[in-house]
């Protein structure tokens, strides 16, 4: 008799709260499955997105407490829990999870292994199989290495584990959060994967894809669709046919109820944010964008020790407001976990950056942009500090003086304008130091609460 195993999965759940109930009853019905064997359930990565005010306000602990509730048998972590949150509150995150973390390329900084994480797990079914499960995340060591990790390349970790646990397992499954290249990457370059449950770039394999007998699965993000695969394994433990396709959550059953359990966990994230207060903030800044970006700049540079900044009107999905100003206020405003980076170059490349900047000016101004940290509608215009143009001559002018092109400048900028492709001086020549562990909206709070304080 063949072995019948189902998996269910999920990645980039990103805290989209308004599918969690529909998606919770489907994974407890189908976990009691009976035409099968056994039912295994993972999730590949960016569970959690500090964009919610729940996920913002516990830290992440919110997220947890509901991945309890949704029986995971393994996970493994992606971007926004490992770098968007400081090492501190990583270090705790899990402390309350009834799930192991499977990840083996993530370290701490002296190179041992983090207290919440297992480099790999074998799990044995009730049939005797002896599943390896391998867990993978995104190995950005910019964003790693200044908040006291170290993240290792993905073959390098490849080939230190899979000798480990040769002859230990009969399916070898790994759960990684780096994104479909990636994934087709490591089943060309290792046969021995039977399946990779995957994530991070949102792609939305509804049957899977298979790639040198290795398959391949994402169900695309935001809990939209849940992935249910269905394995055979012979009677020696070798694996015959592996099915995936996807759940739509859009035809899971609604109950009554649920809106109302949506509505709840935003409301309780609002109320702890609403209750820290920020600043006070003058008449000025009253629903005044401009008041708001040029503060900002000049948070970004006082963060940054550095005269000079640039920041994107997109990031502000609403201005501040005069009066008391709340955590909620600026998570409202500035929901996206970006980091300041303080960039050092030379007068020649700040020229060449502002000239990017000036040429893709009107193009970004409408432009909709999608991932890199990035939760608004579009990029904007690009204001500066201490930085003026004069487009007739294309000359630049450093706090009212001509550029000098053999000078080192530092200029205070974000994580985001070194990804996106707009600004490629900025990646290939900037000298860039990524800021840890603060972002944005927390450096601008600290900033506003140190210049206009509550007066008790």
């Amino acid at each position: 008799m063949m072995e019948k195993i189902r998996i269910l999965h999920t990645n980039d759940l990103h805290s989209h709260f308004e599918h969690f109930p529909k998606i919770g009853r489907y994974l407890h019905e189908a976990q009691k499955d009976q035409s099968v064997d056994q039912v295994f359930t993972f999730d590949a990565g960016d569970f959690m997105d500090r964009s919610h005010p729940l996920t913002d306000a516990t830290y992440g602990q919110a997220n947890i407490e509901l991945m309890n509730s949704f029986h995971y048998d393994a996970i493994t972590i992606g971007n926004n829990e490992g770098i968007s949150n400081s090492h501190e509150v990583v270090e705790h995150l899990f402390n309350h999870a009834n799930f192991p973390v499977v990840l083996a390329n993530l370290r701490e900084e002296d190179g041992s292994m983090p207290h919440w994480a297992v480099q790999n797990k074998i799990i044995t079914s009730k049939k005797g199989t002896r599943i390896a499960l391998v867990g993978l995340t995104a190995a950005y060591p910019l964003s790693y290495e200044p908040n006291h990790w170290h993240v290792k390349m993905l073959k390098e970790t490849m080939d230190e584990v899979l000798p480990q646990i040769k002859g230990k397992y009969d399916v070898l499954i790994l759960l990684t959060h780096i994104g479909l290249n990636m994934d087709v990457f490591l089943a060309k370059k290792y046969p021995q994967i039977d399946l990779i449950i995957g994530g991070h770039t949102h792609d939305l394999l509804k049957n899977g894809r298979e790639v040198n007998g290795v398959w391949i699965t994402q169900t695309g993000k935001w809990g939209n669709y849940v992935g249910n695969i269905a394995i055979e394994i012979d009677d020696e433990h070798h694996v015959k046919k592996i099915t995936p396709h996807v759940e739509p959550t859009s035809l899971m059953k609604e109950q009554n109820g649920d809106e109302e359990t949506v509505l709840n966990y935003f409301e309780r994230g609002k109320a702890i944010l609403n209750s820290e207060q920020v600043a006070d903030l003058p008449e000025k800044y009253d629903d005044d964008c401009e008041a708001a970006i040029n503060i900002s700049l000049d948070a970004i540079a006082d963060f940054a020790g550095t005269e000079l900044a640039m920041l994107s009107t997109g990031l502000f999905l609403r201005p501040f407001k005069k009066g008391i100003i709340t955590k909620y206020d600026l998570q409202r405003a500035l929901p996206h976990s970006m980091h300041v980076v303080r960039s050092k170059l030379k007068g020649s490349d700040l020229w060449r950056l502002v000239m990017e900047i000036e040429k893709n000016r009107h193009y970004l101004d409408h432009f909709h942009l999608q991932g890199m940290s990035f939760r608004g509608k579009i990029f904007g215009q690009m204001h500066y500090r201490g930085i003026k143009f004069d487009p007739r001559n294309r000359v630049v002018y450093v706090n009212g003086k001509a550029i000098d092109p053999t000078q080192n400048y530092e200029i205070a900028v974000l994580d985001h304008y070194v990804l996106v492709p707009f600004f490629p001086t900025l990646a290939i020549v900037g000298e860039n130091k990524f800021l840890f562990p603060q972002f944005l909206r927390e450096v601008i709070g600290d900033y506003l609460a140190k210049k206009y304080p509550i007066r008790k």
